[in-house]
């Protein structure tokens, strides 16, 4: 190759010779002229689509805005005119019984009286806007004193229709307000000192609703220039309107009112062309004709009422109401081109406006609408200038991205390198780099090879009979046997397993998602401890979490790091577990992790098929499975080898030898060893806590110095208080659902401001219902409704509430607060687990059977917060001692509860006189606004409350009976609705005695815990002097005989309520099987339970010889 030919290209392979580099040139200015070109025609482009994008969108919104005018302009008009139409209905009807009652009793005009005129008044009043009608004959002058005559013999009707309009519902007027001082009832000037005049005269003879003074009677109409419409009523012998009439000089802001006056004929029957003999006048407000005519939320509607008497009031229009703006027209001129017109006096013939306005005398009305500013604000949207913008944006990309497109294809490889580079890294954190070099090496190898075979194996699927997925299946495992596994032998690691003690326990009283909640913060965080310590996490399996040190990349300090990172772990749990016992209840703090080290050679590699994963294996993990299962919750348990590492490491005080050896299966006897550092904060919690799995180790060996009595007081408090949260937190978001039911149902508020704290004046016990009326079903009430949230006043008040509860529990073992949060924990799930309607999904009827089918329970929120609040309330301030024992203690409490239930009413006693402080008034006003609730809610919370005395023979045949009643085909004679209410009453007392004891219906720790809980609190009785039975003597036959008589029982009548769906089914389960664990290993664990309580408190003959 010549010189030339060596440099014709330069390192870049971009750059050629002096010819080729013309070339390049030529086509760069070439390339560039074209760029230009295309730009400007994207640039053009984009001005011209944004443009025309910006005014039809603009045109779409002026559209919406004058389609929705014209729509509600329409709907303006009809009411208008039916509301108008129905005042001239109205003083026509008045107007022909004037007609009808001088036809029928032979009356001659002018001395006509029509009998019962306020009930004819009044039926005119309420079928329109009118508020005041009244009968005016017109009387000539020679007929002056013959018709005072009249009148005052005839004055009867006036107090007639007084006792008629104090009969009336919806006033407070009284006879004493009237004044019937007058005996002459000659027709009268209105204005003080003028004569009558000669006549005509057109006097108030008859009027509803009757005026308060008897001077107003037969005072002259004409005197008001009511004879204006005279000639225009005898030429078109129609109603007619009058001006607008004025208010009084004091109320010169009040809306104006009209008159409207229908004639009178002599004869009824020949009304066009008879003698018009009278009128009768209809007083009215204008603006009770402009509500209710648009939707609520609908507003800026600007109607100006007009007359061709010049004049004219402006109002606005706001949906259902209507506010007077003042005299004149004051629209916005910017809209008088979408004005609409409503003329009102076609509403009762077919006169011209021409025909109508040729006579003086009237005037004729107009209402003219018009949209305004606020009216055209609401459908005025960004969505113009937004797709503008974004149109704009999207050209400007386009153009940009045009430019860079040379540059994005020289970069084309670079980008694959980029994302081959991601999903190395989404690989890596599955498995080891080695290991996934090796998958990626296989990959290949197999790809290559299938694209060998692909023609061969297109054939030998056309030629085959059919049965492809099995040969495919050949294919794979033929390849995968041919194929070396991924599998590496690692000598120098370490291998934690940590678990969580206590969680199936804990989760057997949670649903799904609050189990997931705990194990993804969890999981989570030590995830992050993972990476910080560069531990490789391996899997977790349910609540174990397994992670090593010492691979991919061996290390030399593998089981420092590890014994680090576990530190870590179980610090962070005591951490989150206190921060989630507020979301998720009680005992999540009790919960703690069971950490086990080993150290050794492990294989590691990826099993190949469905879901293949990596993992180890070998006798390093069993091994560590067992310091785990052995270990002892809170503590980090390390096997020797880890130990001899950490001594070697030169942490040799991190270690402390565990006493005894440890028997592990396959193992025989180990000697094993506790991890403990120097800090006091990574001590554990207790060291005492229950364990899932039970060991022959005693739990007093080997442990971390127990804390002070001031640090025990500060963690039960601090528990307490978190205990506290949680109730609130359920509380609050029940109540959240009893306003938002309550607004649905447009319950008023108005019985608050009259309601008064009242407290109880019978006992609770006697306070205690058969049957509680729910609440009737209402179509579409169980469907979703807005949350509401609570004031910051209410929720203080709520909290302030819980704490004051809390406070008033005694320390004891078993009735304290903590139970209090166990039941009401319970309760709150048995009530998530009631099945509910999809009423949203479903017609009326089948909505109404699935009401009835959950008794109702579902669709009262207020109904469920009483469950839950009962279940908060229901030992408060219990003694530590059965109701008998609490007789003897306090006779006085007995004499005051007659020897019933003294504990269960004590508690309802004080939980209600303390929600009635008035330092809790907006959260009581809250829960129960008006009289009904709160005698609902107060049956709710005695009913609960008094089921949970369990004890009481009385209660307990007469509980028996109902249920017999309402559950065994026997309430025949009872209606379909106090048959629901019935159930509904026996499931809610069901509902909270199988949660008083549901720790017999959980998981078998629950029960133990609890159980040992008890029998502490009835032995501590029985050495205190407070009980002469001794619990231990009969504990254990006592407990089969609770589980046979009352327990499972219990559980089975929750199954038979047919509505709390698989939890029925789980505390039936857990009763049953629990009965069997304690008829088989109760007489060890009452031992157990004897020898700590004699530890702890002691025995009689010891406090016998102390006392010596």
């Amino acid at each position: 190759m010549s010189k030339a030919d060596d440099h014709s290209w330069s390192v870049d392979e971009r750059e050629s010779t002096s010819d080729g580099g013309t070339r390049q040139s030529a086509d760069a200015i070439e390339q560039e002229k074209a760029e230009e070109e295309a730009v400007a025609k994207i640039t053009a482009l984009s001005v011209v689509v944004s443009t025309i994008t910006f005014r039809l969108l603009e045109a779409q919104d002026v559209d919406e805005f004058e389609d929705s005018y014209v729509f509600y302009a329409a709907a303006i008009e009809n009411a208008v005119e039916s509301q108008v139409r129905e005042i001239f209905s109205a003083g026509e009807m008045v107007a022909g019984q004037v007609m009808k009652s001088a036809t029928e009793k032979n009356q001659t005009y002018p001395f006509v009286t029509v009998d019962l005129f306020e009930v004819v008044g009044r039926q005119a009043r309420e079928m329109s806007g009118i508020f005041d009608i009244t009968w005016c004959p017109i009387i000539s002058g020679e007929k002056y004193d013959a018709f005072a005559t009249y009148a005052n013999e005839h004055i009867g009707w006036y107090k007639d229709s007084i006792a008629l309009y104090l009969d009336e519902p919806g006033h407070n007027f009284t006879i004493e307000m009237f004044n019937l001082s007058d005996t002459d009832y000659s027709i009268v000037n209105p204005f003080p000192g003028m004569p009558a005049g000669p006549g005509p005269y057109s006097p108030r003879w008859q009027g509803s609703p009757p005026s308060f003074d008897s001077y107003f009677i037969n005072v002259d109409a004409y005197a008001f220039r009511a004879d204006a419409t005279n000639e225009a009523i005898e030429k078109f012998r129609r109603a007619l309107m009058s001006e607008v009439l004025a208010p009084p000089p004091d109320q010169a802001n009040s809306p104006p009112y009209g008159a409207l006056a229908h004639p009178v004929y002599d004869n009824l029957f020949e009304p066009k062309t008879d003698k018009i003999v009278g009128k009768v006048f209809s007083l009215f407000f204008w603006d009770a004709n402009l509500v209710n005519l648009l939707p609520e939320g609908i507003s800026g509607i600007t109607a100006v009422l007009k007359n061709s008497c010049n004049q004219s009031f402006t109002y606005t229009v706001e949906g259902k109401s209507v506010n007077y703006v003042g005299i004149g027209d004051m629209h916005d001129a910017c809209y008088d081109h979408m004005e609409t017109i409503i003329p009102f006096y076609q509403v009762t013939d077919d006169f011209t406006e021409d025909e109508l306005t040729a006579v003086k005398g009237h005037c004729l009305y107009y209402l003219h609408v018009y949209p305004s500013k606020e009216f055209e604000n609401r459908y005025s949207s960004s969505n113009a200038v937004q797709t503008t913008t974004m149109l704009v944006f999207a050209f400007i990309f386009m153009i940009t991205a045009f430019l860079m497109f040379d540059t994005f294809v020289i970069r084309r490889n670079h980008k694959l390198l980029i994302a081959m580079t991601r999903t190395n890294a989404i690989v890596s954190s599955m498995f080891p780099s080695n290991v996934r070099d090796r998958i990626f090496a296989q990959a290949k190898n197999e790809s290559e090879e299938k694209k060998a075979l692909n023609g061969k194996s297109r054939l030998k699927t056309f030629l085959s009979s059919g049965n492809d997925d099995n040969e495919m299946d050949d294919e794979n495992d033929e390849y995968m046997y041919k194929t070396k596994p991924i599998a590496d032998l690692f000598p120098e690691t370490t291998v934690l397993f940590a678990d969580l003690a206590g969680f199936t326990a804990w989760s057997s009283m949670r649903e799904p998602t609050q189990v997931f909640i705990l194990l993804e913060t969890i999981y989570k965080a030590m995830d992050d401890i993972a990476k910080a310590r560069r531990v490789f996490k391996v899997e977790t399996v349910g609540d174990c979490y397994v992670a090593v040190t010492g691979l991919p990349d061996p290390r030399k300090d593998h089981a420092v790091a590890m014994c680090r990172f576990a530190v870590d772990c179980v610090q962070k749990m005591n951490a989150l577990t206190k921060k989630l016992e507020v979301i998720l209840g009680p005992d999540t703090t009790d919960l703690q992790m069971r950490v086990g080290l080993h150290s050794g050679p492990v294989t590691a590699g990826v099993l190949r098929g469905e879901r293949s994963r990596f993992q180890l294996f070998g006798d390093t993990m069993n091994t560590a499975s067992r310091m785990e299962s052995n270990g002892l919750p809170g503590k980090i348990h390390i096997s020797q080898e880890t130990a001899r590492l950490l001594i070697a490491a030169g942490k040799e005080h991190w270690v402390i030898p565990r006493d005894e050896k440890v028997v592990a299966k396959g193992k025989g006897e180990l000697q094993t060893y506790w991890l403990v550092t120097t800090k006091a904060s990574d001590r554990t919690r207790s060291d005492t806590a229950s364990s899932e799995t039970e060991t022959s180790c005693g739990l007093g060996e080997v442990m971390l110095p127990e804390a002070s009595n001031e640090m025990m007081t500060q963690v039960m408090g601090e528990k307490t208080e978190r205990l506290v949260k949680w109730i609130v937190e359920v509380l609050a978001s029940m109540l959240k659902k009893v306003i938002a039911r309550r607004k649905f149902l447009l319950t008023t508020q108005e019985s608050v401001r009259q309601m008064s704290f009242t407290k109880m004046t019978t006992t609770p016990l006697e306070e205690v219902q058969e049957i509680i009326r729910m609440p009737v079903f209402k179509q579409g009430v169980g469907a979703e409704v807005k949350e509401e949230e609570l004031s910051n006043v209410v929720l203080a008040q709520l909290k302030e509430y819980v704490a004051a509860i809390a406070s008033m529990y005694h320390n004891n073992p078993f009735h304290n607060f903590e139970h209090a949060s166990h039941v009401t924990m319970s309760v709150v799930k048995l009530l998530s687990r009631i099945v509910a309607p999809d009423v949203e999904a479903m017609t009326s009827d089948l909505e109404s059977a699935l009401h009835d089918y959950t008794y109702g329970i579902t669709s009262d929120p207020l109904t469920q917060f009483a469950c839950v609040l009962s279940a908060l309330i229901h030992d408060v301030d219990h003694p530590g001692v059965p109701n008998a024992q609490l007789i003897e203690e306090n006779p006085q409490l007995a004499r005051f509860y007659k020897d019933k239930s003294v504990a269960e009413q004590n508690s309802v006693d004080l939980s209600w006189e303390l929600l009635q402080d008035n330092n809790f008034r907006d959260l009581w006003l809250t829960i129960c606004p008006n009289e009904s609730d709160r005698v609902r809610f107060s049956q709710l919370v005695v009913n609960s409350v008094m089921a949970t005395d369990i004890m009481d023979k009385d209660l307990k045949c007469l509980r028996n009976k109902r249920w017999e009643k309402a559950f065994s085909g026997n309430s025949a004679e009872e209606s379909p609705k106090d048959a629901v209410d019935r159930k509904a009453t026996i499931v809610i007392e069901h509902l909270i005695q199988a949660s008083d004891v549901a720790h017999t219906m959980q998981h078998w720790h629950i029960y133990r815990k609890w159980n040992q809980r008890l029998f502490e609190e009835m032995y501590m009785a029985y050495i205190q002097g407070r009980s002469a039975t001794d619990p231990s003597e009969n504990w254990y036959k006592g407990e089969i005989g609770f589980f046979d008589f009352y327990i499972i029982p219990l559980a089975k009548k929750l199954k038979d309520c047919g509505v709390f769906g698989v939890s029925s089914d789980e505390y039936l389960n857990y009763a049953e099987k629990n009965r069997q664990e304690w008829e088989s290993r109760g007489m060890e664990v009452v031992a157990g339970m004897i020898e700590a309580a004699h530890t702890k408190y002691g025995t009689k003959s010891d406090l016998s010889r102390n006392e010596a």
